[in-house]
């Protein structure tokens, strides 16, 4: 799975790249036979894309990199440093969009764009950048990726542009109203700076080790507590970076069970999790049944760390 996640973001960041390449082009081309300085602001913008996508196409293949002996558990965190940097700039186009909305409103104007080579450079715009993101949103349901998803909501905010303009292009032609162009505007600076900031949160989440969420961590108790060996389980620790998860707990095992049977029920158990969180590394300990942590241990005065009975987890299943 590993194998194929690293396949698949890296083939949407180069898709990514590409698309960025052709835009770029189609643009130019548009921007030089038009002279619109609105082309040439969105040739802009496209300019700071094909840069977004430089930028998660390193991340996603430094986060694939596997483990080695300065970074034990991988390189995963790459991928939620590229979203939030990714997420920086979708904020400070948020802000621009806005900030340049606003004074139009403010000093409506009465040109428009509407050109041909403006109008057919914004349908190719739209037409690529569908196919991306459409491509990008089946990567990131197969892979989870952060730096993809930040990437697609970064083109996503490139897709709403060209429609608001041709939409705009349109109505001011036949109603000659000024104002929808920059209302749309305003829309759309709103629509990302949302999207930015729960895509920031959720890449910040990774770096900062939030544990799993309630559903995930109960569902581990339960195929643990199938188990019948092993009672109690507790200070168990969860969180995610990048592709790989990672899962430590401890297990209360009866005092009679010797190394070589603990060791069995481990690796069972093991397998079981495999089977259900694939990608996911699991550190078990083993605590005689009936131990307690010291009281002043300070880790135990949080609910992270409370004892969980795995027999009534069993009854209750």
């Amino acid at each position: 799975m590993t194998t194929e996640r690293s396949a698949l973001t890296r083939s949407a960041a180069i898709a990514s790249v590409c698309t960025a390449l052709a835009l770029l082009a189609v643009k130019g081309w548009a921007a030089f036979a038009s002279g619109s300085t609105a082309m040439l602001a969105s040739l802009s913008d496209t300019g700071l894309d094909l840069a977004a996508s430089v930028m998660v196409f390193i991340a996603v293949a430094y986060a694939a990199k596997p483990a080695d002996e300065d970074h034990r558990f991988g390189h995963g965190k790459a991928e939620a440093l590229g979203a939030a940097a990714q997420m920086a700039l979708v904020g400070a186009a948020a802000l621009l969009i806005a900030y340049s909305a606003m004074l139009e409103l403010a000093s409506p104007t009465s040109g428009h764009i509407a050109t041909g080579p403006a109008i057919i450079a914004s349908g190719i715009a739209i037409a690529l950048t569908l196919a991306l993101i459409g491509y990008q949103s089946f990567v990131v349901m197969r892979t989870g990726s952060i730096a993809i998803k930040a990437d697609a909501m970064h083109y996503k905010s490139d897709l709403l542009l060209n429609l608001s303009v041709i939409v705009a292009m349109g109505a001011q032609a036949f109603t000659n109203v000024t104002w929808i162009d920059p209302l749309c505007g305003l829309a759309i600076a709103a629509w990302l700076a949302n999207g930015a900031w729960h895509t920031a949160s959720e890449a910040i989440d990774h770096l900062m080790d939030r544990e799993w969420d309630e559903e995930r961590r109960e569902k581990l108790i339960l195929i643990v507590a199938q188990h019948h060996e092993v009672s109690n389980l507790h200070d168990l620790r969860t969180r995610t970076s990048g592709s790989t998860h990672f899962a430590q707990f401890h297990v209360d095992m009866p005092d009679d069970v010797t190394v070589g049977e603990a060791h069995d029920i481990i690796d069972n158990i093991e397998a079981d999790l495999a089977k259900e969180f694939p990608d996911t590394e699991v550190i078990i300990h083993i605590d005689p049944k009936g131990h307690v942590d010291e009281p002043e241990n300070p880790l135990r005065e949080t609910n992270e760390f409370e004892v969980i009975d795995l027999a009534s987890r069993r009854k209750a299943a």
